[in-house]
């Protein structure tokens, strides 16, 4: 194999990888190398990806091979690739496929000793060639009370088909699940030419490319996976597609009240879906029909802490063909249980991020299923998809009445008062003056923080606590044009459409969360007029010299390992102090 010295990529024995970010091929490698790759630190000079287990398992989910995967290590290496780690990457690989799970139907009996009468109508056969496998799975304290030992593998039952798969990832073994899955209730769902609202459209190639990867050819394996696409690249739209593929009963669910609406209002304008084909249940409104969006709160709403979940009914009201996990990485864990009894309907995740900040990355592949499309956001930004992003930190002093108390306070407490600094809001509406085109999303964390910048910049406030037509109402002056700058709490991390929005300032956050940045960057990333146009600016404000920085490049790693880059500017207390001074201007006006 030819070595290039100027190749960006330095692949070690720990199954590291070391990205030359200044290298000629750079952006090549990185595209090249996210299908199977992990980001795990993105300093100035040199990223740090690492290949895991599970992201090897991700990768052959989606049809890669292992040969496919050392092809693109070494079409990037500057060195000699380590030697051993090829057959280790092999052979993690073929773990996937080692161990099978199909129906009794599919098993053929003539190789089994029992005749195939004694697989109960609800029974599947998890199928393990291999005798030490085999030996492995039934050692397993874990999976005793699920499996009944046959000569090639295990019978269990169909209700424990979620549960066994999420068990045996762990061990180290991901399932291929080539069982059947049912049709659901026959539901004539067709995808518009022209909009109910008179545009012409039509799925983008990736769209049509994501549904495909999921839907497959309706054989076995097909029809689960998650789908990881750029906020504003229209998610939506790949469920519709596949949506109309399958043309079954649906059940969505999603993160709030907004993104219900905002569900229910695509599919009558882009799909031929009447009114009363088309359901809410949340809080405001329980009614189920052939397409039904929910909210995962109503669903994990119980009347008592130990009480039993009364709203999971709605997953047996209907024969449903489709499930839709939108905002997939946000899935709560009691849906997760249910999602494990729910494994002969074909599901669809939809995300940004497969990040999780409590690290069950692992439970969304076994259960809703491996990822099976990804494209870099900056492929869709240079394509024009998604508009393209500045992303700026700005440092900012600590007043020095705060400096004292925050060199003494608890740790968390720390944080806090470091993300309450008063002069962000300063800075905040310094950034709204140097920006008068834009229309601004100001988002934090903590209500009192808002609540001054509300007042501060003349602007509505969104909180959890804002009724649903309040902020419904805010959306629509926002989008009339009748509102330039919302002021928004955590709530705008989830499925909100505001396709004007235009710069974002993150005064304050859930400490490192990469999902809540990837989230909140998103809300600016939809192309400004046709195939593009201007910029987005994104601006995160910073305590310097406090732990919030530590915090900030933390939430900043997802956004390197895409490919955007944090421009750092300081504003010092003087600069801010007082109303008239001069202060720094963003550079981005």
């Amino acid at each position: 194999m030819a070595i290039d010295p100027a190749n960006p990529l330095i692949v070690q024995s720990d199954r590291t990888l070391l990205l030359d970010v200044h290298a000629p091929k750079a952006e090549e490698a990185r595209i090249a190398i996210m299908p199977f790759a992990e980001l795990e630190k993105s300093p100035e000079h040199i990223h740090t990806f690492k290949i895991t287990p599970l992201s090897l398992w991700n990768a052959a989910g989606a049809g890669f091979t292992a040969e496919a995967v050392i092809r693109a290590l070494e079409a990037y290496t500057r060195f000699p690739i380590p030697q051993g780690i090829v057959e280790a990457f092999t052979d993690t690989m073929a773990r996937y496929g080692k161990i099978r799970l199909v129906s009794a139907e599919q098993f053929d009996s003539r190789q089994e000793e029992a005749a195939s009468a004694s697989h109960p109508a609800d029974a599947l056969c998890l199928i393990a060639e291999d005798r030490a496998v085999r030996a492995e799975i039934g050692a397993a304290k874990s999976l005793e009370k699920y499996l009944q030992k046959t000569d090639r593998g295990f019978r269990l039952r169909l209700a424990d088909r979620g549960t066994v798969k999420w068990e045996l990832i762990k061990l180290g073994w991901p399932v291929h699940d080539e069982a059947p899955l049912a049709d659901g209730e026959a539901l004539d769902c067709e995808l518009r030419r022209i909009s109910a609202s008179g545009r012409a459209f039509g799925p983008r190639d990736y769209q049509k490319e994501a549904a495909a990867s999921v839907a497959g050819d309706g054989g076995p394996g097909t029809g689960f996976g998650v789908v990881v696409l750029p906020c504003g690249s229209g998610k939506t739209m790949v469920g519709m597609v596949i949506m109309a593929q399958i043309k079954t009963n649906t059940l969505v669910l999603t993160t709030n009240v907004a993104a219900v609406h905002q569900w229910i209002n695509e599919l009558l304008d882009k799909t031929g879906l009447r009114a009363e084909q088309i359901a809410e249940y949340t809080g405001d409104s329980k009614a189920v029909a052939p397409v039904t969006v929910a909210t995962y709160q109503i669903l994990t709403w119980r009347p008592a802490k130990d009480g039993d979940f009364p709203h999971f009914q709605l997953f047996r009201a209907r024969p449903w063909g489709l499930i839709i996990y939108d905002e997939v990485h946000l899935l709560p864990a009691p849906v997760f249980r249910v999602t494990a009894e729910l494994q002969a309907v074909r599901r669809l995740g939809l995300t940004a991020t497969l990040i999780r900040e409590d690290g069950a990355e692992e439970a969304v592949f076994s259960l809703v299923g491996p990822k099976r499309y990804d494209v870099p956001w900056k492929t869709l930004e240079e394509k024009g998809w998604i508009a393209e992003a500045c992303c700026t930190e700005i440092r900012i002093d600590m007043p020095e009445s705060l400096k004292l108390p925050y060199a003494v306070a608890a740790p968390r407490e720390k944080y806090r008062i470091a993300s309450e600094n008063p002069l962000k809001e300063i800075a905040a509406r310094q950034l709204v003056e140097n920006h008068p085109q834009d229309h601004i999303l100001v988002i934090g964390q903590y209500i009192k923080q808002l609540e001054a910048l509300a007042r501060l910049l003349n602007a509505p406030l969104v909180t959890g606590k804002t009724p649903n037509a309040e902020r419904e109402r805010i959306y629509q002056a926002f989008k009339a044009g009748k509102r330039r700058i919302i002021v928004v709490s955590k709530v705008a991390n989830f499925a909100i459409d505001l396709p004007d929005a235009s710069m974002a300032v993150q005064v304050s956050g859930s400490f490192g969360s990469r999902q809540e940045e990837a989230q909140r960057l998103g809300r600016i990333l939809r192309p400004k007029g046709e195939k593009g146009g201007r910029n987005s600016y994104f601006y995160t404000l910073v305590s310097r010299y406090t732990v919030e920085e530590d915090f900030a490049a933390n939430r900043q790693k997802f956004l390197a390992e895409q490919g955007y880059k944090y421009a750092i500017q300081h504003w010092t207390a003087g600069e801010l102090g007082s109303p008239g001074t001069a202060y720094p201007k963003s550079g981005a006006g």
